[in-house]
Parts: structure tokens; C-alpha cells; sequence
């Protein structure tokens, strides 16, 4: 397995698991033909659905563990257990054997363990959870989308920074739009931190095209390239925008369902139909990344399907492929993060 990129899969992690983890594995394997695969998980309950699958069994190497993290786990207890699949597909990365880790499982000891075992970027204090999504014009940067719940200013204008260049080397966006989520356009409104992280980007040195404040209904308008927020409201925001997407196309099929007319111009429409479903279709932008960390952990969603989880895949093979965990270091490097210190937030008042 030394001569090809390497992917750590936890297995065991999420709703569906053993399963759509090794469906979904399946369908990416078809994609890249240099990828190759080290499970952790009970091989019990594994081995019989990867014996369904026999090319991706010839790439596959099965580490077996009877323990897992569950949903319901807190990350203060998950980080002391280092044979759970979870801890040990991240551990993987942190040997070189494996150049990023993907996990369904839950999100709290995915970063808490990532975070432990990986270790943040030196000048970066907390990682963030970030995401490409769809809007009008084509896509944004999304981050933090739950792992930190309070987020200091430093945290925020840190996030912008990451952002920005997640922007620039993921989408080519030469000079990203960044802009923090905020309940008004107003430079009073929202919380104090926002204000001041608001500040201290305006005052720093990380020469970032800052656009102020962007309202949550503004984000589909492709007004901004980099949406930046803390883990809480910027998780609300993402269910939100999800939640609304299915919520379209339940509404278009019953539409045509109820209608004979929609009926009668359906094979007329379906090439706008499909397109729309596609783009607004939550799996196809499954697969978030912890950025900030010294090692590429990628999460996906809990709940999704096989198509859903070989996106998040595709995404970590993509990243990988970029140095994306090499770019991020070198650039922080270049920026002097030591004026975000909390010396600084008083001087911008």
C-alpha cells in the first residue's frame, strides 16, 4: 500500500455503519484507481458486506476493533480510549500510513481525538470545521461549522484567514470575498466578538478582501466566498440551508405528482429539473474538514447514504492531492498572527 495515496476509514462510525461506510467506498474506489484503503472496525461485522464487494477488497486492508465511539459519547471520555476505530483511523494518519482519515461518527470526538493525535498548526489556536457549499454564482467557503460552539475574536479573524485560503486553492478564487456572519449589515450589530474580529481583520496584516457582515438570508446570493462564523450558529445556518434544499425538491416532485399539466411538460423540464436536484442535492457537498490541524480529518455526515459518504471521500482524496495540509502550514507561516493576541482587541477600541 506504500506506492498509492492512502485513505483511514473509521468503519464504524455513523448511522448506517458498517455498511453505507463500505457501499460508499465502493462507488469512490470506482473513481480513483491509485487509492487504496486501511479499515478499522469490527471484522465480524465488516468483512461480510466487503466480501460483496471484491475489487474494493483487493484494496482494502482490514484492522480489526471490537470498540467503537458512539453518538451518545462525550470527547473527554473517547480521547482515553485508544482502541476504538475512530482514535485508531486517526492514529493512522499520524504514523504516515495513512495521508487523511474519514469518519461518520460523532463529531465532538472526531475533533476532540483529531485535535489530540494530529495536533493544531503551529500560530492557529483552534481548528475549525469547514465546508463547501453551493450559491448562486458557484460556491463558498463555509467555516466554523461545529466545532467550537464560543469563539473568541482571535478564533474568528484565525478562521477568516484559513478561509480565505481554503478559497483560493480549493476554488481558484484569486482574491476570496470574506465576510462574517452576523444578524445585520450594521458594524454595531451582533455580538461583541463578532464586532471585534470584525476589527481586528480590518487591522491585520493578512491582507484578506474583508466585506464586513453578511446576513444569513445573503449567503445563497454568492455576495461572499468565504462565510465565516462560530461552530454554533454556523451549524444552525448549514441544517438550515439543507433542511430548505430538501424541502425544494419534495416540494417540486409533489408539484409534478399533483399536476397532469406538470405531468404532460415534464420530459420538456426534466433537464432543468435534474440540474437543480443536482445542485441543490446536501450529499453531493457531504464532507467537511477539520482545517488547522496538522493532518487532513475529514467528517461526514452522520446520517447520509453511500452516495453521500464516497463524496466525503472524493473530498479527502481531492485535499490530499492538493498538499492542502502543506499549503495551509507554509501560508500561516508567512503571517504574523502574534498582533491577533488579545493586546490587540483593546488597542482597536
Amino acid at each position: 500500500m506504500n506506492n498509492n495515496l492512502v485513505i483511514s476509514i473509521d468503519a464504524m462510525g455513523g448511522d448506517k455503519s458498517p455498511r453505507v461506510v463500505i457501499e460508499g467506498l465502493a462507488i469512490a474506489a470506482k473513481k480513483n484507481h491509485d487509492i487504496r484503503f486501511i479499515l478499522f472496525g469490527d471484522e465480524a461485522k465488516v468483512s461480510p458486506i466487503l466480501n460483496q464487494y471484491p475489487d474494493l477488497k483487493k484494496v482494502c486492508e482490514l484492522r480489526h476493533t471490537n470498540e467503537m465511539v458512539h453518538n451518545e459519547d462525550k470527547p473527554s471520555q473517547v480521547i482515553r480510549n485508544r482502541n476504538t476505530s475512530m482514535y485508531m483511523a486517526i492514529d493512522a494518519v499520524r504514523k504516515g500510513e495513512a495521508q487523511a482519515v474519514v469518519s461518520a461518527g460523532n463529531t465532538g470526538a472526531l475533533m476532540a481525538i483529531s485535535k489530540l493525535v494530529l495536533k493544531t498548526i503551529q500560530k492557529i489556536h483552534r481548528p475549525a470545521i469547514v465546508s463547501i457549499m453551493p450559491h448562486y454564482n458557484g460556491k463558498y467557503v463555509m467555516l466554523d461549522l461545529g466545532a467550537n460552539t464560543e469563539c473568541s475574536a482571535i478564533n474568528l479573524a484565525e478562521f477568516a484567514l484559513m478561509g480565505d485560503i481554503l478559497a483560493r486553492h480549493a476554488l481558484g478564487i484569486e482574491k476570496p470575498r470574506v465576510a462574517l456572519l452576523n444578524i445585520g449589515a450594521e458594524e454595531m450589530k451582533g455580538k461583541e466578538e463578532i464586532r471585534q474580529a470584525a476589527q481586528l481583520i480590518k487591522n491585520s496584516s493578512m491582507n484578506i478582501d474583508f466585506r464586513g457582515y453578511i446576513e444569513p438570508h445573503e449567503i445563497p446570493n454568492g455576495v461572499a466566498d468565504v462565510i465565516v462564523s462560530d461552530g454554533f450558529t454556523g451549524n444552525i445556518a448549514l441544517k438550515s440551508t439543507e433542511g430548505t434544499a430538501r424541502l425544494v425538491i419534495k416540494m417540486v416532485k409533489n408539484a409534478i405528482k399533483d399536476s397532469f399539466l406538470a405531468k404532460i411538460g415534464l420530459p420538456f423540464m426534466l433537464g432543468v429539473i435534474l440540474k437543480i436536484k443536482k445542485t441543490m442535492d446536501p450529499r453531493l457537498y457531504n464532507g467537511a474538514m477539520f482545517v488547522g490541524l496538522n493532518g487532513l480529518s475529514v467528517k461526514s455526515h452522520g446520517g447520509t447514504d453511500a452516495l453521500g459518504f464516497s463524496v466525503a471521500v472524493n473530498n479527502a482524496i481531492s485535499l490530499v492531492r492538493r498538499n492542502f495540509v502543506s499549503t495551509i502550514r507554509a501560508e500561516v507561516e508567512k503571517i504574523d498572527l502574534d498582533e491577533l493576541s488579545q493586546e490587540a482587541i483593546y488597542d482597536v477600541y
